[in-house]
């Protein structure tokens, strides 16, 4: 499933395989909440900017279409016609983003729909028969997500439950995987880490999930709240307890420098909603940092978004073009500007494997962790 293949400090180049393909890891995944990239990418446009996994929404595709829906298409990857890798999250993250739509209990989460206030119950074996009809290759555990900060006694409380949803995703997930009709009999359960930004309790949460031996892991509940300062630290204090030989996954990370300093950290694999959102924004990432492409500035430059990047925009529209998309509120703008951000992303990550390929990954660090997060 995992194969460490090389480290750097502890920085790690591995590769990861499952049922739909076989990925180079450090990889970020190209999120698809609802079977689709806002800013109108499809399945051909994601292989033709290097996406290797596509990440969906378990919770908003249980809404829409509905998951049972999907099983009749065939799945997911049929379904969207995307045939590589596909990670489904478990419907945790809305515990954290729908707060005021939700009540937990020990059995699982009683929602009320974002969309038209239904009611809706969700918990382990919930997630897990979702994820299942969707056939992803990852299935993540059904977990709670909590606010940075929070006080120390309910994480507590939330952390146990959390082990104890796990259980139950686990015994649930071997289950629907022995059933002679499962979409996908090899889809695999992922652990999430949580305890918010208490070291003590991150770390024996972490110990209790390793002993649960499944194929990856992830850190969940960062970048709701906390400084990255503060993220840094609990993936220092969290990562001599993950199985080295396991894919380590943080959730919801991030900027391109968070992505490199996580990679310094140990971390394999990355998903963030920012730079498709961003993009829509006119927000664009360059080699030598970020544009803000709606500036007047840009009203007669000829040059490409980044004159250093060879993704398919870049080759071939202007500044001032796509400005004027902007300007004009033309729904190509958010397409050619999502399409670059991600290619963007997603070369990050090859030149973050190249470098430690080449055992040249801190200076690769040094010079783009810092010059990435600035704006132009």
């Amino acid at each position: 499933m995992f194969e460490l293949k090389k480290t750097e400090g502890k920085a790690r180049r591995g590769e990861f395989t499952c049922a739909h393909g076989t990925v180079q890891t450090p990889v970020f995944m190209n999120v698809g909440t609802q079977g689709a990239i806002k800013g109108a990418l499809s399945a051909e446009d994601l292989k033709n900017i290097g996406c290797q996994v596509e990440l969906s929404n378990t919770y908003h595709l249980h809404l829409r279409p509905t998951d049972k829906v999907v099983r009749e298409m065939g799945g997911l990857h049929k379904f969207m016609t995307w045939d590589g890798p596909i990670l489904t999250d478990s419907g945790g993250f809305q515990v954290f983003s729908l707060s005021s739509l939700r009540k937990i209990k020990e059995e699982g989460v009683y929602f009320s729909s974002h969309i038209d206030g239904h009611k809706i119950f969700m918990g382990p074996e919930e997630s897990m028969q979702i994820q299942s009809n969707l056939g992803s290759d990852i299935c993540m555990a059904f977990d709670e997500c909590i606010e940075n900060p929070a006080p120390r006694d309910y994480v507590l409380q939330s952390v146990d439950r959390t082990y104890r949803w796990l259980v139950r995703c686990k015994n649930e997930n071997a289950r629907l995987n022995a059933l002679p009709d499962t979409v996908n009999r090899d889809q695999m359960l992922w652990g999430i880490n949580q305890g918010g930004t208490y070291a003590d309790i991150r770390i024996d949460h972490m110990k209790r999930i390793a002993d649960l031996d499944l194929p990856g892991y992830a850190i969940g509940g960062l970048a709701v709240g906390e400084t990255a300062q503060e993220m840094y630290d609990i993936i220092e204090a969290v990562e001599p307890h993950m199985p080295v030989n396991k894919t380590r996954y943080l959730m919801g990370v991030g900027t391109p420098s968070n992505i490199i300093e996580a990679v310094a950290r140990g971390v394999d694999f990355f998903d963030c909603v920012m730079p498709a959102r961003n993009a829509r924004h006119a927000r664009l990432f360059t080699w030598d940092g970020a544009i803000n492409l709606r500036n007047q500035k840009y009203m007669l430059d000829e040059n490409p978004i980044d004159p250093k990047c060879d993704c398919p925009v870049c080759r071939r529209y202007s500044r001032a073009y796509i400005r004027h998309l902007f300007v004009a509120e033309e729904m190509l703008a958010m397409r050619l500007s999502v399409m670059h951000n991600l290619y963007f992303y997603n070369k990050l990550m090859e030149k973050i494997r190249d470098a430690l390929d080449h055992g040249t990954f801190e200076d690769f660090r040094r010079e783009y962790s810092v010059k990435l997060s600035q704006r132009i």
